[in-house]
């Protein structure tokens, strides 16, 4: 029985209910009057129903596929604007005990450098991405009670959020860890975090329980609870996403925009983040192994529909996609990407023997941080290190509010110009200094409102005479 207000997983991510979805997506999928009207309702830019979502997937018109490609890009400046916001992976520890097929740290895996961060070990690691210009993390731990418990982690991230060197300072971090309990959850809320994210990797049940054969993480009904257990912790902002190359494409965007219909329903909020990675070679980990992989022209469609049928949820990509898809992918609906990433434990302080190879995924995009700030900024974005809403408390539904209202660009687009100058005078190389002074000159004058754009341009002056951390 699909129930969206369900607290059970197997009710609001109903098996049969994504069965119904996509047999009628194929049934209608030729009738363009539908499909048109379906457009026009994202026109409205209040989101699509994962049944609506899915018929604009199954259909290959491809007038009707250029016009949702327009539509995203529009939706996604009007919700988010020309920001991007940067951000950068750190590995704590690839000890883990589960079994998963797909991820190369499968405790199975006996020839995997296995490595976890002392405190003193992220002290360094911090330190590296600070002097690169990073201002927010995204943690991420194998799951292994005993090597990485929930102390190791609050440990952790007291320890990023006391290090400041020189200019640097880490001002927020997200946490990806693996499902547990509401009291935990409570304990990483108390601890600061932004974000927690959790991907599902795979809706489809069956498909799930023999991906994850051994482990905690076998457990399907708890782990698509999380983010249930997490709102109730007090974790407004959480963070879904799927490993796309699983299981079919098709099943898997109608599961996770049934997620995302659940959690608005029940909590009044959706999710903060959707991340879209493909599955990637890694170790001992092959892609060509699994069926369902999906080329780039799909990927960029799926992309493009859930911005539209998502229109409020901040969209990520990592560096597991090349510069060129990345290219694309902002154009039709991400706002967030990795830069200068390492995917590795202690990967940024050091770089590791051949033989030591303890990374969860190969990379695809290598270029430096200062590399891919120039480049966003040449192709007209605005790299943004902002993390002003949640230090100002807008998290959850007061975020939600001003994103669905469009007020946010009130805030994010004089907060991202800010902390873009913070990163041109403490970081850049004077190529980037050059292109960036030049966009953050237009882009004042793109502030609607006139009093914001004064003093969004006195507190850049002050910026250039040292001063730091200007947010409204």
């Amino acid at each position: 029985m699909y129930d969206v207000k369900s607290m059970k997983a197997d009710e609001f991510i109903s098996h049969d209910e994504i069965l119904e979805t996509l047999k009628w997506a194929d049934e209608n999928k030729s009738d363009l009057a539908l499909v048109d009207s379906i457009i026009a309702k994202a026109k409205l830019k209040k989101g699509l129903s994962h049944r609506e979502a899915s018929l604009l997937l199954a259909c290959d018109d491809k007038e009707r596929l250029e016009e949702i490609y327009r539509l995203a890009k529009e939706i996604k400046l009007d919700f988010y604007g020309n920001r991007i916001v940067m951000f950068a992976p750190l590995y704590l520890s690839n000890y883990c005990v589960n079994g998963c097929v797909y991820c190369p740290y499968h405790a199975k895996n006996k020839h995997i450098a296995r490595k976890k961060l002392s405190q003193e070990d992220i002290v360094r690691e911090v330190t590296a991405l600070e002097d690169m210009g990073h201002k927010r993390l995204a943690i991420e731990a194998g799951e292994d009670p005993r090597n990485n418990p929930i102390e190791y982690i609050l440990e952790s991230i007291k320890t990023i959020y006391s290090i400041n060197h020189v200019n640097g300072a880490i001002r927020r971090v997200n946490v990806n860890i693996a499902a547990t309990t509401v009291e935990n959850y409570h304990r990483l809320k108390e601890a600061g975090i932004g974000t927690y994210i959790l991907f599902q990797e795979t809706y489809h049940n069956e498909s799930y329980l023999k991906l994850h054969p051994s482990g905690p993480k076998h457990d399907y009904a708890y782990h698509t609870e999380a983010m249930d257990r997490a709102m109730e912790g007090g974790i407004d902002d959480v963070g879904l996403g799927v490993l796309f190359g699983l299981e079919l494409y098709r099943y898997e965007l109608a599961g996770l925009l049934m997620h995302a219909e659940h959690l608005e329903a029940v909590h009044g909020v959706g999710p903060h983040t959707i991340s879209v990675p493909r599955i990637k070679r890694a170790d001992d980990i092959n892609p060509d192994d699994f069926d369902n992989g999906i080329d780039d022209e799909t990927f960029l469609k799926i992309i493009a529909v859930i911005r539209i049928s998502v229109p409020y949820t901040g969209m990520i990509i990592s560096t597991r996609e090349s510069k060129s898809v990345r290219a694309r992918a902002l154009e039709l609906g991400i706002s967030q990407i990795s830069g200068g990433s390492r995917t590795s434990v202690g990967g940024y302080a050091e770089e590791e023997e051949d033989d030591e190879n303890s990374a969860q995924f190969d990379v695809s995009d290598n270029r430096s941080l200062d590399e891919v700030v120039r480049w966003l900024m040449e192709l007209g974005h605005i790299p943004s290190f902002c993390t002003a809403c949640y230090r100002e408390g807008r998290t959850g539904d007061r975020f939600m509010s001003l994103c669905k209202s469009g007020n946010i660009l009130n805030c994010c687009h004089p907060n991202a110009l800010m902390t873009l100058k913070e990163y041109l005078m403490d970081y850049a190389s004077p190529e980037t200094k050059e292109i960036g002074e030049a966009l953050i000159r237009k882009e004042l004058e793109n502030i609607p409102k006139e009093n914001v754009r004064k003093i969004t341009g006195e507190r850049i002056l002050k910026i250039e005479n040292g001063e730091r951390d200007f947010r409204f």
